[in-house]
Order: structure tokens, then C-alpha cells, then sequence
């Protein structure tokens, strides 16, 4: 899908600086000093138009979230339903998501989304999927010790890939679902996409993993479907 350029936008989301965080790296390790609490951190990466985030932020008003999107023409659409809702537990930054450790430190992130993340299907792109090794190793360097991923695609490929790459990581699987919308899960949230493919009547994956110390964990949940 071709996406429409609005070159309006960056000067949009420069005049709401209390939803678009306009120089992020000052705020890297104070990230409870901006939002003025020391609530849990919750951030998306690929937050697209925003429709997960601040559904999130209204759905847990106990949680802060950060939605990271590097088109601007997409997030402006975001900061639209902040502003619309008038939320006080949501920022959004306007960068790419590989930027992540110039941003935040180590123990500023709780929990990490990704949803509908690009597959990269071609075996020479693997590099380029976000759950490969190296965003696995990214991500833990600005989660907390025991912090999670909580990852929903429609990709089934995708999503036994990345299975296996938490596992070879060392990650604990905490929840596994093979059809999201048929099983007893409470509080999901739908993206933009996910409303789209759902509607199609295509299965979506879903799955929450966790950091931990090189130690015997838990065992896995089984697969609800």
C-alpha cells in the first residue's frame, strides 16, 4: 500500500511537544521525570496511526506508553487521537526504532509491543526482522532484568520464526496463542491492521516472552488453540 505523504505533518507534530517528544535523547534514564511519575513504561515499535497505543494508554491509565513511528505522514495520525482523547500517559517519538539505545538506558522499559511488523520473508532480509537476534540483544539492553515482548502478527511464518528465535535466545515463553481472536484472552487491544485482517477472517498470532537470568524458568503455557 502506498503511503500518502502529508507535508504538513512534521510541522504538526512539532506544535504538540507534550504528546511528540521532539529531542528524545535528553530524556534517555528520565523518562519518569517527563511524565512526571514513576509509573511502568510500556513502549510500541512501528506504532503506524496509533490505534493500539492510546487504546492501551486509555485501557491502563497506570501505565505510561511511548508509540515510536518513523513516518511522519503515519503518526501524525497518532498524535490526532492523543489530542482527541486528551491523554496524559501516552508520547509519541518520531524516529526510527533502531535508535532505540540512544533513547532509553538499561531498566526504562518495562515491556516492548510489536505488532505486525514487517516479515521480511526473503531468507536474505532476516537480519532486517525484528525479532532476530540483534533487536533481541537491543531490546534487552533498555528493558528491566525480567522485562517482556509481547508480539502479535498475521504472519504464521513470521510468527514460527520468531518462536524460534526467542527460544535460541534464551527467553521464557510466557503465552502462545495461534488464533488471538478465537481464544479466552482478555483486554486485547486490535491495530489498524489487525482490525483489517480480522475482518478478513485471517488467523493472528500472539505471543509474550520474557528476559531472565541463565536459570531453569517456568514452562512455557501451552498453545490456547
Amino acid at each position: 500500500m502506498r503511503l500518502r505523504n502529508k507535508p504538513w505533518a512534521e510541522d504538526k507534530l512539532k506544535q504538540y511537544p507534550q504528546y511528540v517528544v521532539q529531542e528524545p535523547e535528553k530524556w534517555r534514564g528520565k523518562w519518569q521525570q517527563l511524565f512526571g511519575n514513576d509509573k511502568p513504561l510500556h513502549i510500541e515499535i512501528g506504532t503506524g496511526k496509533g490505534k493500539f497505543i492510546t487504546g492501551m494508554a486509555k485501557q491502563n491509565p497506570d501505565i505510561n506508553y511511548i508509540g515510536i513511528e518513523k513516518q511522519p505522514s503515519v503518526i501524525v495520525s497518532a498524535l490526532d487521537k492523543c489530542i482527541e482523547q486528551e491523554l496524559d500517559n501516552v508520547k509519541l517519538l518520531n524516529v526510527d526504532g533502531i535508535r532505540l539505545a540512544a533513547f532509553f538506558a538499561k531498566n526504562d522499559v518495562a515491556r516492548i509491543y510489536l505488532n505486525f511488523s514487517d516479515p521480511w520473508p526473503k531468507k536474505r532480509h532476516e537480519k532486517r526482522r525484528l525479532t532476530y537476534r540483534s533487536f533481541l540483544k537491543l531490546y534487552e539492553s533498555i528493558l528491566e532484568d525480567e522485562g517482556e515482548i509481547h508480539f502479535k502478527t498475521d504472519n504464521q511464518g513470521l510468527f514460527e520464526y520468531s518462536l524460534k528465535s526467542f527460544s535460541a535466545y534464551g527467553l521464557l515463553l510466557k503465552y502462545v496463542s495461534l488464533d488471538l481472536h478465537h481464544s479466552d484472552y482478555e483486554g486485547n487491544v486490535m491495530t489498524e491492521y489487525e482490525e483489517k485482517f480480522s475482518l478478513k477472517g485471517q488467523r493472528i498470532y500472539r505471543c509474550e516472552v520474557q528476559y531472565r537470568k541463565k536459570q531453569a524458568g517456568k514452562p512455557c503455557s501451552m498453545p490456547d488453540k
